[in-house]
């Protein structure tokens, strides 16, 4: 491996490293720890929530998406990003008027300690399979980038983010993670103009791949998969802890919109970059110009390819910086989600059901305790299993399907009920269990969060209106902006 590159990779590690040990001297509390004392800027606020949510998946997997069956249409996967952030911005205050740390704290101020707790367990399982996976994205991809093998790699990775999350907290991860998000769009900006040189100019390319790859469409599945997308993403980023925490950490209402509108505007700009690029390998290999190692690459898993077609065809500055911006789309993503469980853990398990009335100072140890130890858990599944992909879609899916309806409705409708809260949470979850499972038959070419998420608005509108909620106020849960 070119000692540029390496070089590069590793300044890029120690500056994360270095602003872990910067972002530990303002933490003071522990609401400076789990949402940054409330006080990101719209800027901050665009940074962290584009590069939490831009990942491995949106980066080399729209790249490989493009390449292969998707080919334009790719970019949908990341548009429907930016459209889920326009469609929160209404609730991107009343997110931010709330008195709460973690979604779950939400629910048990709202309804009960029980929806509180459900909701925890849910979200906190989610958590832990999404870090895992994304420890085991980044491992991999410094594997190729690197030529270290993989469990080294795992360890490199794991060691570097585990240690600025716990010691900055929320502080530390939006600090990384809008230099990340930088890292990410320029990095992969830069390696278009080299792959079109390569294949010959935008011409060549759309001479050389087939007519359908050109299409918005037709490789994604058409507009009723493009709307199962944005309905998807609404949902799960409106109850993610990774995403809402943002929200809650915002200077202000007005923050918070300006820093939805910012994010989807990094997403719409980002979108079709992987895309060209998926193309450009695509017409390179249609030409017969791809180098041996990147068709080894592509054989054997065409996410990676890039990197190789990196290496072999670009200078070694320019594939230094590629390499950084691909490893920070990962690292972006999983110390939001170490940093989530380790909160939901400590703020609605421990200091609700373990240690009733822990202190403030006991609180955040425990959050970063937990997060080691959900750190080395995910170290020891990233290690062990082969279809962590599939279990952490399954379970990020799995929190939306229940917990989004009462979650939303409990903002807007002063009738939502503790019952109609706990009988959506339960009712939507088992619904798209069993159709994920295919226990209950899927509705054809709908994905299966929609029809869990009707069905857990139905229940949560008929429990609540049979059993209304008690007299209570709502001065506990929303602040006076």
């Amino acid at each position: 491996m070119n000692v540029t590159i390496t070089l590069i990779v590793v300044l890029y590690m120690l500056l994360m490293l270095a602003i872990g040990f910067y972002s530990s001297k303002k933490i003071n509390s522990n609401t400076d720890f789990m949402v940054a004392g409330r006080r990101l800027g719209p800027l901050l606020m665009a940074g962290t929530l584009a590069a939490t949510e831009i990942g491995g998946g949106s980066s080399l997997g729209v790249v490989a998406n493009a390449y292969g069956s998707w080919g334009m249409s790719a970019s949908w996967y990341i548009i429907a990003m930016g459209l889920a952030f326009m469609i929160l911005i209404p609730l991107a205050p009343k997110f931010r008027a709330t008195k709460v740390k973690t979604v779950p704290e939400y629910f048990r101020r709202r309804y009960d300690k029980f929806s509180g707790g459900f909701s925890a367990i849910v979200m906190l399982m989610a958590l832990i399979g999404l870090t895992a996976g994304q420890f085991k994205a980044s491992a991999s991809i410094l594997e190729v980038m690197l030529g270290l093998d993989y469990t080294t790699s795992l360890i490199i990775v794991t060691v570097v983010i585990t240690v600025y999350a716990v010691m900055g907290g929320l502080w530390s991860v939006t600090l990384t993670d809008f230099i990340q998000v930088f890292l990410i769009v320029i990095g992969m900006c830069i390696a278009i103009p080299f792959a079109l040189n390569l294949a010959g100019g935008w011409a060549t390319i759309k001479q050389t791949v087939p007519a359908e790859h050109l299409s918005l469409t037709k490789g994604i599945g058409g507009w009723g998969q493009i709307a199962g997308f944005v309905i998807m993403y609404v949902a799960t980023f409106s109850v993610g802890q990774e995403a809402v925490s943002r929200y809650y950490a915002a200077r202000d209402g007005k923050a918070a919109i300006q820093g939805s509108i910012l994010a989807a505007i990094v997403n719409f700009t980002f979108a079709f970059v992987p895309v060209i690029l998926g193309l450009a390998m695509l017409s390179l290999f249609n030409q017969n110009l791809l180098d041996a190692n990147v068709i080894d690459a592509l054989k054997n898993n065409s996410r990676y390819a890039l990197p190789a077609l990196a290496v072999a065809t670009m200078p070694a500055v320019v594939t230094g910086i590629l390499f950084a911006g691909i490893i920070s789309a990962t690292m972006s993503s999983a110390d939001s989600d170490l940093l989530g469980a380790g909160s939901i853990f400590s703020n609605d398990l421990y200091k609700i059901f373990i240690r009733k009335g822990a202190k403030d100072k006991e609180v955040m140890m425990v959050t970063k305790i937990a997060m080691v130890v959900v750190s080395l858990f995910s170290l020891v599944t990233a290690i062990a299993a082969n279809n962590i992909l599939t279990l952490l879609a399954f379970s990020f899916t799995l929190r939306a399907a229940g917990t989004f309806v009462p979650y939303v409705m409990g903002h807007f409708w002063k009738k939502s009920s503790s019952a109609g809260s706990v009988s959506s949470i339960l009712i939507g979850s088992i619904l798209f269990f069993l159709m994920d499972r295919k226990i209950v038959p899927p509705i054809p070419k709908v994905n299966n969060i929609i029809p869990a998420i009707l069905v857990s608005l139905v229940a949560f509108y008929i429990f609540s209106v049979l059993f209304p909620p008690k007299q209570q106020s709502l001065d506990l849960l929303y602040e006076e902006d």
